[in-house]
């Protein structure tokens, strides 16, 4: 049996899973900018540090159903992380958290897609709860990952400078799941986020360079060059080897222009180079 279910409205309580984290966030704080009453889950609650002083944080890990129920208490909607962990794996124990949904009342769910599914979606689909899944292309934010390179030695050395992606800001994805969380009418259906324009590699790096106002070089690796450069940085030999892969099989879909941030937030997404001005300091020496 289903415990009691919260009416929708202002005062009811969103659970944001992952809150701690890039996305999560921003989820968080434009739930609070919204007026909704908000539990933030973290696996480390004592470094919940930055979020609003009037969230409830509470401890909980996701592949470790039993540790949720006080999480899911009285909750209304939650947001729901599909994978977890450093290497982003797919949570495994979806069908088990489903089952704790149920059973709390939560009406709505949004779940941050990794673009396949798997248990964790098709339990969501049987459930009989309004869902959506929502699957940004990839983040703007993961250039950050060029920051050590960009302030020591004003170059990115990558191979595949050809692949095209249109990136998303993070913060627009957040501004996504927080209007389907808060408002609904998205219900059964799979939001692909991207930003507003495809660019590669090279094009970002530019943007950079832009807002920076430094010069910034961009070199194309060959396989080879690359797989010797990321040993010299001590990844391991099957991170290496994933990540050619990965580059090496992008799919066209990964550069296609979605319009879902202006249909479900009523704006147009922000650029890479609005992105760039804003975290401009971070690559800077």
């Amino acid at each position: 049996m289903c415990g009691n279910r919260p009416q929708a409205g202002s005062d009811v309580t969103i659970l944001v899973t992952g809150a701690t984290g890039a996305l999560g966030r921003h989820v968080v704080e434009r739930l609070r900018q919204a007026g909704r009453t908000v539990r933030a889950l973290t696996r480390t609650p004592g470094e919940a540090t930055g979020l609003p002083g009037d969230v409830e944080v509470v401890g909980g890990d996701l592949t470790k159903p039993q540790t949720l129920a006080a999480a899911f208490d009285g909750v209304s909607a939650v947001h729901l992380l599909g994978a977890t962990g450093h290497d982003h794996a797919p949570l495994r124990t979806g069908p088990q958290i489903m089952a704790m949904v149920a059973e709390a009342g939560v009406r709505r769910l949004t779940v941050l897609s990794a673009g396949e599914e798997g248990e964790l979606e098709q339990a969501v689909r049987d459930s009989g709860l309004e869902w959506t899944f929502i699957w940004p292309i990839d983040f703007m934010s993961n250039a950050l990952g060029w920051s050590d390179t960009i302030r020591d030695t004003a170059e990115v050395r990558e191979p595949y400078a050809h692949r095209r992606t249109a990136s998303a800001d993070e913060t627009d994805v957040a501004d996504v799941v927080a209007t389907v969380l808060a408002k609904g009418g998205h219900a059964g259906r799979r939001l692909i986020v991207s930003g507003p324009e495809a660019l590669t590699p090279a094009d970002k790096v530019s943007a950079i360079a832009a807002a920076t106002g430094r010069r910034i070089r961009f070199t194309e690796l060959t396989d080879n060059q690359a797989r010797r450069q990321w040993r010299a940085e001590g990844w391991p030999e099957e991170g290496i080897e994933f990540m050619m892969r990965m580059w090496a099989t992008v799919p066209e879909t990964v550069a296609e222009v979605t319009s879902v941030v202006e249909e479900v937030v009523g704006r147009p997404p922000r650029t890479f180079t609005q992105w760039a001005a804003a975290h401009a300091d971070a690559f800077r020496p």
